[in-house]
């Protein structure tokens, strides 16, 4: 059994990493920390295991693995602490708020000879596993752009908390641009394979406001344009102000055709050939069979792939230096947002 820990039991660690892990056979949960103690206990309650006074404690403890779902800010510290005592980390997204931060923890997982990964999810949609097959096979012929977009109504909405930390600069650094565009720049390089190797941003905040009524600090709309290393381009625009259905849709234009990925609500994955035909593949022809009729939420495919890749039964799909060609253009964004020039992405 791998022991896992989990620090930070906020709302993506109680909806997401403490009931993922609860249910892999692999794993036991036995340790919790978080600032407000009261979280940890009611996890601890729920899934066993023991509540830790301090993080250094909970990395002093007989663990293998730890998930970091802190505020951003914290994620570098907390990640390097873990490796140093010998622990996994899978670290939610972003990776850190600096990118001498995000290689520092890259660095380190590397001396300790351990696995970081993040939690990318987008990488596990069934629709982009699958596109991600298609494109590599040929089938959409030469890619020629794409456009991506990844918002809704805001972090406050599934928080519950109108003064949500993801609207504290001190603690998030960015915005939306951090929270949803992340996810997205990553998934462009995942269903490519390829780098964005320039960018040409515009964030801004258009809406969100504090409690008070002041405007938030951080960005809430991020509109990028996007050209990888063989000259493929494309958009992207992530927002918290899409007050209606959220929409995280993604498109890919090839010779061959058009792939439409999660912008229909009854397919997701539409497959229009240069031929005039359609392909459309609905939900249950994309997960595999040992999903289909469990009853249960569905997981993301995060933490299990995280223990797989920890128990060595694959390689891992998103470790720290893959997560860290998407941290680099998101901080090349936020040049360009404040310079107004095209910034080129270094490896």
């Amino acid at each position: 059994m791998l022991k896992v820990g989990i620090i930070g039991c906020g709302k993506i660690a109680e909806v997401r990493h403490a009931p993922d892990f609860a249910k892999n056979p692999e794993v036991e949960l036995v340790a919790f920390y978080n600032r407000t103690q009261e979280r940890a206990e009611a996890m601890a309650k729920k899934y066993g295991g023991k509540v830790y006074a301090t993080i250094d404690e909970l990395l002093s403890s007989d663990i293998d693995a730890v998930s970091v779902c802190n505020a951003n800010s914290d994620h570098a510290e907390v990640t390097i602490k873990a490796l140093r005592a010998g622990k996994h980390v899978l670290c939610e997204k972003p990776m850190a708020v600096t990118l001498a931060d995000c290689e520092a923890m890259v660095m380190e997982a590397e001396k300790a000879g351990k696995l970081l990964m993040l939690a990318h999810n987008q990488r596990f949609m069934e629709a982009h596993v699958k596109a991600r097959e298609m494109i590599e096979a040929g089938m959409l012929g030469r890619i020629l752009s794409f456009r991506t977009t990844f918002g809704h109504p805001g972090p406050e909405r599934w928080t519950g908390k109108a003064d949500t930390w993801f609207f504290d600069k001190e603690k998030a650094r960015l915005g939306v641009i951090a929270d949803l565009g992340i996810h997205k720049t990553d998934l462009v390089h995942y269903l490519l394979g390829e780098p964005i190797t320039q960018v040409l941003a515009l964030i801004g905040t258009f809406d969100k406001r504090y409690p008070d009524g002041s405007p938030i600090n951080v960005d809430d709309n991020a509109f990028c344009l996007y050209t990888t290393a063989s000259g493929i381009m494309g958009s992207m625009h992530v927002s918290w102000t899409f007050y209606g259905q959220a929409d995280n849709s993604t498109i890919i234009y090839g010779t061959e055709g058009i792939l439409r990925l999660y912008d229909d609500p009854d397919y997701p994955l539409i497959f229009e050939k240069k031929s005039g035909d359609i392909e459309r593949f609905g939900q249950d022809e994309l997960i595999s069979d040992k999903d289909q009729g469990s009853g249960e939420r569905k997981s993301t495919g995060v933490i299990d792939h995280f223990v797989d890749s920890v128990l060595g039964y694959t390689k891992c799909r998103i470790d720290g230096r893959e997560a860290l060609k998407a941290m680099r253009v998101i901080f090349a964004a936020e040049e360009s947002a404040k310079t107004g020039r095209s910034i080129t992405v270094t490896a």
